[in-house]
């Protein structure tokens, strides 16, 4: 496992002196942004407003709508919509933050053109495995729960952490809570908790950030997810369980971005499954989504990686398929016994 964990005191130094006069910064998450990537980058637009500098976020493409209620989502700027808005800040900026990815082609061809361009300082804090070589000030560490969390150390190595507001607090807490499942899973720990503490005492409700995030459900959304949990398939010899969600299906429940966020999940927590794919047809852009989720050793990661054209955690990863949906999971059931001992020695209940 790639762990590169620190941005060293020489980096601190010049990060400082960097920031010590007024910047024009870009702050870009990845394609489709989920919890962790908007409030890393609305938690950084707030920190650096706050401290004389003018930023601006610059998102691929929208979110979903429980996350834009975060403070400061309406001042996103989204580059597959407002393209020259977006295209202009980016020549205008002196610094990039890329935030919760680590690899350009994950922003889509236009944007990824756009960002090879720019000349001048790249900064990466990211929590994936394997970052591309494009940025001149580097935070990776992939055993760190989300790219928020990352976001406040990086503060912490800036002696900022008083600067946190509420504002701030509330970002941060939103990716720490949404890229943890809600502090269950093994990647958080007692240091994440204590962050978590802090972030409540300056000022994040921690009640009304979980309810803005999963009890704003829509009625389609919720049929959506009972016709997902219908498909269901279980492949009990390899501990495996898959979901798939055709285009017919999604436009027939009214689909919204974000309504299958999680879904995946629902596999996974079936007793005695380690292994658990969605499969999600996208006609527009011509592509089956790939959502997989493991427990234990078995890396979804290297998975996603080797068959389908994606990447991520150990545990979490997504993926892409340019075959039909039925071709999709064909190529799936027939990779997937190659697996069977790494599946079935994964994890211990």
């Amino acid at each position: 496992m790639y762990i590169c964990t620190l941005i060293n005191k020489s980096d601190i130094k010049e990060i400082k002196e960097l920031f010590s006069t007024a910047q024009n910064v870009v702050i870009v998450p990845h394609k489709n942004p989920d919890g962790d990537a908007i409030g890393a980058c609305l938690a950084m637009y707030h920190y650096l407003k706050k401290t004389g500098h003018h930023p601006t976020v610059v998102s691929p493409n929208d979110y979903p709508n429980f996350l834009r209620w975060l403070p400061g989502s309406k001042d996103v700027l989204k580059f597959d919509m407002q393209n020259r808005q977006s295209k202009r800040a980016i020549k205008e900026a002196s610094v990039i933050f890329i935030l919760d990815f680590n690899a350009l082609n994950r922003v889509g061809d236009d944007m990824q053109k756009t960002l090879q361009k720019f000349k001048g300082v790249f900064m990466m804090i990211d929590h994936h495995q394997q970052p591309e070589d494009i940025a001149k000030y580097l935070f990776s560490d992939t055993s760190i729960c989300s790219t928020c969390q990352m976001v406040y150390h990086y503060l912490e190595k800036l002696n900022d952490v008083e600067v946190i507001d509420k504002e701030i607090a509330t970002c941060i807490y939103t990716g720490i809570m949404t890229d943890t499942g809600s502090f269950r899973f093994p990647s958080t720990t007692s240091e994440t908790h204590r962050i978590v503490a802090d972030l409540i005492d300056k000022g994040a409700d921690n009640a009304k950030i979980y309810n803005n995030v999963y009890d704003n459900n829509s009625y389609g959304s919720l049929q959506l997810l009972g016709r997902a949990l219908t498909n269901l398939v279980v492949v009990s010899e390899l501990k495996t369980a898959f979901i798939t969600l055709s285009q017919a299906e999604l436009n027939e429940f009214d689909f919204q971005k974000g309504d299958t966020e999680g879904i995946v999940n629902y596999g996974l927590s079936i007793e005695g499954i380690i292994f658990a794919a969605i499969f999600i047809e996208d006609v527009e852009q011509k592509i089956i989504k790939i959502s997989l989720r493991s427990k234990g050793s078995f890396s979804v990661n290297k998975f996603a990686r080797k068959h389908f054209n994606g990447g991520g955690h150990d545990n979490a990863a997504g993926g892409k398929s340019e075959l039909s949906l039925e071709d999709t999971i064909t190529k799936f059931l027939n990779i997937i016994p190659k697996f069977k001992n790494e599946l079935l020695t994964s994890y211990e209940e």
